[in-house]
């Protein structure tokens, strides 16, 4: 299956990558009434999709001839280059919209490779779980030219919200990973958390009313400190950086009592104390950005 270019629209687009992300993806446009081409290396993901209508191309290059525009669905850049270096001579005049994940630096790099062959290329960094796909309230950051996420926004708003941060490639990956730096160090301090109520015998259950009240005043906190923290600001007047080590020191010390594992609250002491010897004693503990600003020697 291959359409000449002549026969492409806007209402043409291909995925390339039918892991459950790409499915999903690939789905929502089925849904809007898009000609949808897919791709994998195992075909017989594309079963259930074919079954509603998508037309699955036989190659990579096939693919590509099929739609101007590509949504790659891959695991992350290497999986990209993998995929697609093969099938270079076809990459001309397309534009590809990279929705897996992966470093700014290696954003970077894929938009002069994608440049390199003749493809206009957006990064994007997905809010959302595959269920989340083509439903409201979920978002997708973007970062790129702009003309091409200008000339792309409606096809991607079927997928999720778009929220284009600038014509940099790295842009949507930096914003993505933040969030997932947020996110999963959010998640291992709820696990901890738990391990250390477990040890007591208290159920994840019962934590629960008090985790979620500590975690609802989170966005107050940081709206109150982030004008302080990018004005390099950090006066102790609401809280003290020695104040932290020792309730930083007490969480550790009640993981060891209960042999929970100590390495996470270890690393937070470790992280607090640095902050000390650099002088920020008596300043916020929010001065501990600027330690983590530079890596130790």
């Amino acid at each position: 299956m291959t359409r000449v270019k002549g026969d492409m629209s806007k209402r043409d687009v291909s995925v390339i990558g039918l892991g459950p992300m790409g499915r999903a993806m690939a789905g929502a446009f089925l849904d809007k009434g898009y000609r949808v081409t897919v791709w994998n290396r195992t075909p017989g993901r594309a079963d259930e999709l074919v079954a509603a209508g998508a037309d699955l191309a036989a190659t990579v290059p096939d693919a590509l001839a099929a739609s101007e525009l590509a949504v790659l669905s891959l695991t992350d850049h290497r999986a990209m280059y993998d995929v697609l270096e093969p099938a270079g001579h076809a990459l001309p005049g397309r534009v590809l919209v990279n929705l897996g994940s992966d470093t700014p630096d290696s954003a970077r790099a894929a938009a002069r490779w994608a440049a390199g062959h003749g493809a206009r290329y957006l990064t994007g960094g997905v809010q959302a779980s595959p269920p989340g796909i083509g439903q409201p309230g979920s978002t997708t950051f973007y970062s790129g030219p702009r003309d091409v996420f200008d000339a792309h926004r409606e096809t991607l708003e079927v997928l999720t919200g778009t929220d284009y941060r600038g014509e940099d490639p790295g842009l949507a990956a930096l914003y993505y990973q933040i969030g997932m730096d947020l996110f999963w160090t959010t998640v291992l301090g709820w696990l901890h958390a738990l391990a250390l109520a477990d040890a007591h015998g208290v159920r994840a259950e019962d934590v629960l009313p008090s985790a979620s009240s500590v975690l609802a005043g989170m966005p107050d906190f940081m709206a109150f400190y982030t004008g302080r923290i990018d004005a390099g600001e950090y006066p102790g007047d609401i809280d003290r950086l020695t104040m932290g080590v020792a309730s930083a020191e007490h969480v550790l010390r009640t993981a060891r009592d209960a042999g929970v594992d100590d390495a996470l609250p270890a690393a937070v002491v470790d992280i607090f104390r640095r902050g000390v010897a650099a002088g920020h004693g008596d300043e916020s503990a929010t001065s501990l950005v600027e330690v983590l600003k530079r890596t130790t020697a």
